[in-house]
Parts: structure tokens; C-alpha cells; sequence
């Protein structure tokens, strides 16, 4: 229980932290300061080793770079909690499961309805079905014991769960044309990676340079490089001797190290990089075509009706029982808490339309939109809910 209350509390923190990059993204963007944030995100930034480089502006090291450790962090927690954690029974991950998985399917449906028919937007249908976990945290940390622990522990699971599913998406749909010397370094980088589990090598030295030339060799492949540190995340293991043969646990000690600077570096970077929309140059008009309109409908009522739909057909068919201590109420707020998409779907925005100007950046304004609303009904609601 103490490592999920600091858990929690990290990522609390860093929802709020969050907020703060987002508004300073916005007001850059928005101000005469405008020019200045776009060549802060242009900035160039190299790396060779002869004739190996590495060239990319600043926001595609972002994006591609760090929030590969990112996904590592995802990862481990993946890992960590199907071994042993809130995943590890079926008791346990049946309701966040079901609700995780009805979170997805109707945000998508409702963007498919809206976008069936235009080639390029389709593309973008997994946009409104992530949820983050920081925000959504962030929101509960405002209202104190007001909201039962378990609760606290339904989001966390759902959203793991929907984060994994985040990752199967992003493998199997945003994928390009495939470098076959490229896949072929990164399948053996992914063979060492396993016998190193399966000789039970603990250094955390060897797993991190075989993952650098896995995440380089992803990069280069078509395979988004992020997925890399979901791969690596995976080869880490749980448990391990050390050279005086005393039990330890890498990926606990990564897990445990990583979270500090994923919460209070890399996300609110990514936040800043990646929010900063200048709103001046979009009318209502734009913000009412068939993208933002998917996507704000899919996050903040496509969200709530699958979570809260399927959650309530699993109970009502005794599959699974509401959380301790909670009520239907308590359900629902945390329901609308889960169309606060933010970081995971603006990260895929960037995967599902490549230019970044094609729908004049109301994909991300509505993003921004969708998850707003999403945030001050869910607290609304559960700062009115009574205990059970």
C-alpha cells in the first residue's frame, strides 16, 4: 500500500505540473512570444559516431526520444503489476479490464461516425480513447478522502490497462513501411535482451546498452521508436540475484528511479512541446468539422459511456462489484475522469496525421477541449457524491 500511496502521489504532482506546461505552452503560442516557442521547438540537435548520426529537431527527440522512456516506465509498471500487483489475479483486472475495454471501443465508434468517410481523418480513431493516468490522478488528489482507495486503485488499473492497450494500437496501426536490416538489428537486440533475462544477468548496465541499440535500430525500422522501451521494459526482471547472490528486483529499482523524472521532466516537457496551439488562427467553424468534434465527443462522452456502460453491465451481471466503499455516483465521476486523454492522445495525434498542420491544429484543441470538460465534470460529480 505505501508504494501505490507514493505512486499516486507522484502522479498527482505531475498532473498539476502538467497544467502549468500546458497554460505556459498556450500563452507562448498565443502571445508575441509566438515565434520564440516555435524556434525553441525547431531547434536542431545532433548526434553522430562517424558515420552513424542522429539529426532531429528539438520536439522529434521529444516525442521519439523521451517519451520512449516514457513508455519504458509504462513498461515496468505493465510488468510489475501483472506479476504481482492489481493486475495479477483475475479478481482483480476483471472491472478495470472490461471498463478499460469499453473506454476504447465507443470514443473510437463515436470518432469512426463522424470520420468514416475522409481517408486521412480515419486515421486518427484511436485519438480519444487514451486516458492520463497524471490528470486524471491529479483531479482526484483536489478531492481528498472524498474518494474511496479503491477507487483510487480502479483508475490506476484502468488506466494501465488502457495504456497497454495504447501500445498494441500504436504497434499494429502506426506502423510504416518497414526496414527489414533495421527490424532484422532489432529482433537480435530483442534475442540478447532475453537471454539476458534467462541467464538471470541483474546489472541494469547491459539491459540499457542493448535498449539503445534497440531503440535506435526501432527508429530506423518504421516501427515507432517508443516501442522500444516497452520491449525492454519487458526483458527487465522482477527478481534477480546479485554477485553476492542477495535477491534483488531491477526493474523495481528502474521503475522507482525513472518516476521522478518521467513525472517532473519528460511529461510536462512533452506537455510543453506539444500543446502549445495558437487559438487566434482557429474559427468556430473549424472546431465544429468532423475531427475535433470525434475527438472532444469520443474523450468526454464516449469515454464516461463505455467506462461507466461496461462497468455497469459487469456488475449488473455479477462478473464483477463495484469498488469498496464506492457507489454508483463514485463510478460515474471516475467514468468522466477517464476522457482526460491529454499526453496519450496527443502522442498519437502525432502518429495519426504525420503533418502536423493538416486539420489546422483543431486535432489538438480539441484534445485539449475534450479533456478539460472532462476534468471539471468528473471532479464536479464526485465532490457531490456522497460515501457509500
Amino acid at each position: 500500500m505505501k508504494i501505490l500511496e507514493e505512486f499516486i502521489k507522484k502522479e498527482s504532482a505531475s498532473g498539476i505540473l502538467l497544467i502549468f506546461a500546458t497554460v505556459l505552452a498556450l500563452v507562448l503560442s498565443n502571445t508575441a512570444l509566438a515565434s520564440l516557442y516555435t524556434s525553441f521547438l525547431h531547434i536542431p540537435v545532433e548526434i553522430r559516431v562517424g558515420a552513424l548520426y542522429l539529426d532531429k529537431p528539438l520536439y522529434h527527440w521529444v516525442n521519439d526520444g523521451l517519451m520512449a522512456v516514457f513508455f519504458l516506465l509504462i513498461g515496468l509498471e505493465v510488468k510489475r503489476e501483472i506479476l504481482e500487483g492489481h493486475l495479477s489475479s483475475l479478481n482483480q483486472v476483471t472491472l478495470p479490464g472490461i471498463a478499460a475495454v469499453g473506454g476504447m471501443l465507443v470514443p473510437a465508434g463515436i470518432y469512426l461516425i463522424f470520420n468514416q468517410h475522409d481517408p486521412v481523418a480515419v486515421n486518427g480513431w484511436a485519438i480519444p480513447t487514451a486516458t492520463d493516468i497524471a490528470f486524471a490522478l491529479g483531479i482526484l488528489s483536489l478531492l481528498g478522502n472524498r474518494v474511496p482507495v479503491s477507487l483510487k486503485i480502479f483508475l490506476m488499473a484502468l488506466a494501465i490497462i488502457d495504456d497497454l492497450g495504447a501500445i498494441v494500437i500504436i504497434a499494429i496501426f502506426y506502423t510504416t513501411d518497414l526496414s527489414t536490416l533495421a527490424m532484422t538489428l532489432a529482433m537480435l537486440s530483442l534475442a540478447v535482451l532475453i537471454a539476458l533475462n534467462l541467464f538471470g544477468v541483474s546489472k541494469k548496465a547491459a539491459y540499457f546498452i542493448v535498449g539503445i541499440i534497440l531503440w535506435i535500430s526501432v527508429l530506423k525500422s518504421g516501427v515507432h521508436a517508443t516501442l522500444a522501451g516497452v520491449v525492454l521494459a519487458f526483458a527487465i526482471p522482477l527478481h534477480a540475484k546479485d554477485e553476492s547472490r542477495q535477491s534483488i528486483s531491477p526493474l523495481r529499482e528502474i521503475e522507482h528511479s525513472l518516476h521522478f523524472w518521467v513525472a517532473f521532466f519528460i511529461l510536462p516537457l512533452f506537455a510543453f512541446v506539444n500543446a502549445g496551439v495558437n487559438v487566434t488562427e482557429i474559427s468556430f467553424s473549424q472546431m465544429s468539422g468532423s475531427v475535433p468534434l470525434g475527438i472532444m465527443l469520443g474523450l468526454f462522452a464516449g469515454k464516461q459511456a463505455g467506462v461507466f456502460g461496461f462497468s455497469w453491465l459487469a456488475i449488473k451481471m455479477k462478473i464483477a462489484a463495484l469498488p469498496a466503499d464506492s457507489n454508483w455516483l463514485h463510478l460515474y465521476g471516475v467514468s468522466v475522469l477517464t476522457g482526460i486523454g491529454f499526453t496519450m492522445s496527443l502522442f498519437i495525434t502525432s502518429l495519426a496525421f504525420k503533418n502536423d498542420s493538416v486539420f489546422q491544429h483543431t486535432d489538438k484543441l480539441a484534445i485539449l477541449i475534450g479533456s478539460f470538460l472532462s476534468a471539471v465534470v468528473g471532479y464536479v460529480v464526485l465532490k457531490s457524491a456522497k460515501s457509500a
